[in-house]
């Protein structure tokens, strides 16, 4: 069996902060274990420290619709159909949540929806080539009738246009790539996969 290698298998000689601000970014200089057993020459990478976030898949089964929300991204500056996204709710951790606390926390403040119960889907890592982002995705159970119009924090500068659509309209937007956002891509392809297995009892 192939040897997997751990944390011990990587020496950062240093750690040099480039940037501060809504994202941070740092060069590191460092020597990692070569599947050969030797160590690798040093190198040096620049890492975005982003930080952890979740992303909430609000569904309501009784109707089948989804709850998606629309914001501006910066990112999309150059998209064709400009940068305004359709997505679905996402935050980032604050001090000591957990995730189940931050799936609650944005689904309220984004959408205005409280999750009858909160379904783990997955995890993984956004680009672990520049960036230590790791993202966890829940499927909420919702009413979808008690979503809001609009959601967001003013102080945090969120903007966002809250949509209910059926389901198999969001997956019709997801073959026109009208939704183009690797979380929601991966959360709705997890949600047409186990579908039927995880929402049996409501059939």
């Amino acid at each position: 069996m192939a040897i997997r290698f751990h944390r011990d298998d990587v020496k950062v000689k240093e750690k040099t902060p480039l940037y501060q601000g809504f994202l941070s970014v740092y060069r590191y200089s460092l020597q990692h274990r070569l599947f050969s057993g030797d160590w690798s020459p040093v190198i040096d990478r620049e890492l975005m420290e982003r930080g952890h976030a979740v992303v909430v898949i609000p569904y309501d089964p009784v109707t089948d619709e989804l709850v998606v929300v629309e914001q501006f991204r910066v990112g999309a500056l150059e998209d064709e159909n400009g940068p305004w996204l359709f997505e679905f709710v996402a935050g980032m951790f604050d001090a000591d949540e957990s995730a189940e606390e931050v799936a609650t926390r944005e689904l309220e403040e984004e959408a205005g929806l409280t999750a009858k119960r909160l379904i783990y889907a997955t995890s993984y890592y956004s680009s672990p080539g520049g960036t230590d982002e790791k993202l966890t995705i829940y499927i909420a159970e919702v009413d979808s009738k008690s979503a809001a119009d609009f959601g967001g924090l003013p102080e945090e500068d969120e903007d966002i246009r809250v949509h209910v659509i059926p389901r198999d309209k969001v997956i019709a937007m997801l073959e026109r790539e009208e939704i183009n956002n690797a979380a929601s891509v991966i959360g709705l392809q997890w949600l047409q996969l186990y579908h039927d297995k995880v929402f049996s009892d409501l059939e």
